[in-house]
């Protein structure tokens, strides 16, 4: 599975409460997962577009990389339920 970069589009911020005397973050859950072709000439970063025609942009790139897991999905198996549908499609054509 060369070529392609998983990425993560996120829910917005949600701010987290903390105790008192830790600061405050902010966690933004995978909403889905989607696989983007590599950008020429770089293979650890995602192309303009997902393989369903959505802008990379503010999306985040997984740390998984299909290549370096071969015979197991071409995302992270904790993410399953939140594969992009269309994304796994074109990777199973």
């Amino acid at each position: 599975m060369s070529g392609i970069v998983v990425v993560y589009e996120l829910d917005k911020a949600v701010a987290t409460r903390s105790s008192p005397g830790v600061p405050g973050g902010e966690e933004r859950p995978v909403h889905r997962v989607h696989a983007a072709p590599a950008a020429p000439g770089v293979p650890a970063v995602p192309g303009p577009r997902t393989l369903c025609g959505k802008d990379t942009f503010a999306m985040a790139t997984a740390r998984w990389k299909p290549t370096e897991h071969p015979g197991e999905p071409w995302h992270p198996a904790e993410y399953a339920s939140v594969v992009c549908p269309d994304c796994d499609a074109v990777i199973e054509t």
